[in-house]
């Protein structure tokens, strides 16, 4: 069995394309922009090719919105019948940051943590596909700073190293990949493929902060940086092949959704 993934850093649906846009656009990230929805729209079909997609600097429906729930617009464009957004910093009606999920399977459980660090607001959001044996996903976006980031890394490892199947993807803001910015996920097995290319800045890329680590026994058929620019970060793409055992076990989450 193989399954599609995608994570995409969405910055709330704004489209950049140069450092100087960070100010003389910046009101884009506190107020509603009239292009914000053709910029989705595009978003949409872009996520759209893919069985599970997680997002992160999605609005869950604020003013810069437009009060809209952009995983659930997102869910509802590109025809995905199971979303979840995760709130991590609410500041109410001005901004809803947020992490998100769109999945063509039937998710079997989702947990929200919070992750450490001395300024609240940054997400991992656990997805569990299956039951015996499972498929872990993790949606990450993690801090800014090395300190916070370092503890966020054990607390993701300290997550991951319970489950033997791991997708572990996101926004993780640090240059060097997870494996060698903390000892942590020396117990975990995850690895890193080789081969991703920079994902920041989308107009210029030459950083590679959005990753895309995996459990052994999950072989990455394909991984690549899409040349997409609806938003500040590049999305990063992937196809993995399950064992037989857990494929069984994901298929189950399949559903005939005429048939229902």
């Amino acid at each position: 069995m193989r399954l599609r993934l995608l994570s995409y850093n969405i910055q709330t649906g704004i489209s950049t394309r140069a450092y100087h846009e960070y100010l003389t656009k910046g009101w884009r990230h506190v107020l509603p922009s009239a292009r914000r929805q053709a910029n989705l729209d595009r978003i949409a079909q872009v996520v759209a090719a893919y069985d599970v997609v997680g997002l992160q600097e999605v609005d869950g429906g604020s003013l810069r919105s437009g009060y809209i729930n952009q995983v659930e617009y997102l869910a509802l464009r590109a025809g995905f019948p199971w979303w979840h957004s995760q709130i991590n910093r609410n500041l109410g009606r001005l901004a809803q940051h947020a992490n998100g999920l769109l999945s063509r399977l039937r998710p079997t459980e989702i947990r929200e943590h919070r992750l450490p660090g001395r300024i609240p607001g940054r997400g991992a959001l656990f997805v569990r596909y299956g039951d015996d044996p499972p498929l872990v996903l993790l949606i990450l976006h993690l801090a800014l700073g090395a300190r916070a980031r370092r503890a966020q890394l054990a607390y993701v490892a300290e997550l991951a190293g319970r489950y033997p199947h791991v997708v572990l993807m996101g926004d993780m803001n640090c240059r060097a990949s997870p494996l060698d910015e903390t000892d942590a996920f020396a117990g975990t097995g995850l690895q890193e493929p080789p081969g991703l290319g920079p994902t920041f800045p989308s107009w210029a890329p030459r950083r590679c902060i959005d990753r895309l680590l995996v459990s052994p026994s999950l072989r990455v058929h394909r991984l690549e940086v899409l040349p997409c620019t609806c938003s500040d970060h590049l999305p990063v793409a992937a196809e993995i092949d399950l064992p037989p055992d857990l494929a069984a076990s994901v298929a189950a989450c399949r559903v005939d959704l005429a048939a229902t």
